[in-house]
């Protein structure tokens, strides 16, 4: 989906005090190109009527003066800080990245990020996301994401990359094996123009990251540079060890274009996998038509130990699932314009305990009212028999709010089934804000939803770009998630101007006691 492009130079960033980062492998090709090109994984398309869930309405807590197992709640990086970084120019939306650990936040998101405490003490940044990559400021990057590896103490992240005259990409991974994150990393670059391929040269948009023990996981989806033309899901398969050794050259496989169910494959989610797993499983949505859909797609690669001749399997099956479809614009208080709120693609994919968590956003109708904006959600278990991939849905449903919101969830959960998404909300009543919900092992249901921290405003009304997504990290020792989700900040962390006047928020929700 769409990002935005950063044209500074490298004298720019001496001024913004950027700590030194270390380059390992290099890569790209030049030509000419005028404009960035447009992303998007799959078109928006209109609701269809007949495919939109309709459940009965629910509660909402939309005030509390100490919301439930809220234990930190802090300002994240911000649209100011994204301009101060990139010298005045704005950009929308943030894509948000998180990681956690070691006490340490680290929160990259387009186009910059900031190192803090888990108190939300600010200790590095803000700063170009670029810098993070060992990227000039020319140069046009998007969808950044992070993860903490406590079975490694190693940081990595990834992101895409354009080259300044827009005719070659790369899928850049940098490393930061040591418990704190400030500190020289290393870089990994993955040439991902594919000159052969269909309508190419090509850029893998949003790449999506997965971890297990073996591998790092991305996703992404190949579009073309200079036009239309899209060419399906593709998946990098990365040994993890040898980028923690800092091997020059570490060995990946690539798989692609995915299919599934008679259709290119859009946006194939790879887990998070915490602790052991007999694969590492992917899911994704499917819809090909936009016009809503109830299955969902669950994938696992096996053989996944790249050794001097790597052959990962991946497998593919379509189960069978709640109703889903692109949700409508969302309202918010104080401005006739709505906020654009994405579509129907799989968000965030977690791997614990045996099952799968999944999340999706999808349009509803609580109690025969219109349709709003709401989060499908998925507890999947995969099983793999003889080496052949299965699954069933333990439980599903969806987190509303009767007339308002819930945007580009993000969950994770821990190994009992006890779990927490965050989430976006707005409303005619209420401006866009961050907010949570919880379920425990023991529920059929998640709770509803909370607000953590309530929006200072409406978003600028030329500036209806949400999202792209937000993200959850499970912190198994404090038994709590955390979560960031973009918010309308205090005017002191929006940009001067209110235009792209977007924050994130950064907040770790207790889970329900063990």
């Amino acid at each position: 989906m769409t990002g935005r492009g950063k044209r500074v130079t490298l004298g720019m960033l001496l001024a913004v005090n950027v700590a030194v980062w270390s380059l390992v492998i290099a890569g790209g090709a030049s030509a000419q190109r005028s404009a960035a090109p447009d992303r998007g994984a799959r078109p928006t398309h209109p609701v269809l009527g007949g495919a939109v869930p309709d459940v009965p309405p629910s509660a909402s807590v939309l005030s509390a003066t100490s919301p439930a197992g809220l234990v930190r709640n802090f300002n994240g990086v911000s649209s100011r800080d994204s301009a101060v970084t990139n010298f005045g120019a704005e950009f929308e939306p943030p894509d948000q990245g998180l990681c956690v650990g070691n006490g340490f936040v680290l929160e990259p998101v387009n186009s910059a990020f900031r190192i803090f405490r888990e108190n939300g003490r600010s200790l590095a940044g803000p700063t170009n996301v670029n810098a993070l990559f060992d990227d000039g400021f020319k140069q046009f990057t998007s969808d950044p994401r992070c993860q903490y590896d406590p079975a490694t103490h190693t940081w990595f992240a990834s992101i895409l990359f354009l080259n300044d005259t827009f005719t070659a990409s790369r899928l850049e991974i940098a490393v930061r094996h040591a418990a704190d994150p400030r500190g020289t990393w290393t870089h990994f670059k993955i040439n991902t123009t594919d000159p052969g391929g269909h309508r190419c040269p090509c850029f893998g948009d949003q790449p999506l990251l997965g971890i297990d023990a073996q591998n790092i996981y991305i996703s992404t989806n190949e579009f073309a540079i200079n036009g239309p033309g899209f060419n399906g899901a593709q998946l990098y398969v990365i040994d993890k060890r040898q980028l923690v050794d800092g091997d020059a050259s570490p060995a990946f496989v690539h798989i692609g274009p995915l299919r599934i169910g008679h259709h290119k494959a859009a946006s194939v989610q790879p887990a998070i996998t915490v602790g052991s797993s007999r694969a590492e499983y992917l899911m994704s949505s499917l819809d090909p038509k936009g016009a809503g859909d109830n299955r969902i797609g669950v994938w696992a690669v096996t053989n996944r130990v790249l050794g001097k001749h790597p052959d990962p399997h991946l497998q593919r099956i379509i189960i069978p699932s709640q109703s889903y479809s692109t949700p409508p614009a969302t309202r918010q208080m104080g401005s006739h314009s709505r906020i654009d709120s994405g579509d129907d693609r799989m968000q965030q994919v977690q791997a614990i305990g045996g099952r799968l968590w999944g999340e999706l956003a999808t349009a509803l109708r609580t109690g025969g009212g219109k349709p709003v904006a709401a989060a499908a959600w998925f507890d999947v278990a995969p099983s793999l028999d003889q080496g052949r991939l299965s699954a069933t849905i333990n439980r599903q449903g969806y987190v509303s709010s009767p007339g308002n919101g819930v945007l580009y969830p993000a969950i994770a959960g821990d190994r009992r089934g006890d779990a927490a998404m965050g989430f976006s909300m707005s409303g005619p009543d209420m401006f866009p804000g961050a907010g949570y919900s919880k379920i425990s092992s023991g529920q059929a249901n998640f709770g509803p939803p909370i607000i953590a921290s309530r929006g200072r405003g409406p978003y600028f009304r030329r500036s209806t770009r949400w999202g792209d997504y937000s993200w959850a990290v499970l912190d198994p020792a404090a038994h709590r998630v955390w979560l960031a989700n973009e918010y309308i900040p205090p005017r002191s962390s929006q940009t001067v101007d209110r235009h792209q006047n977007w924050g994130t928020r950064v907040y770790a929700v207790r889970l329900p006691s063990p």
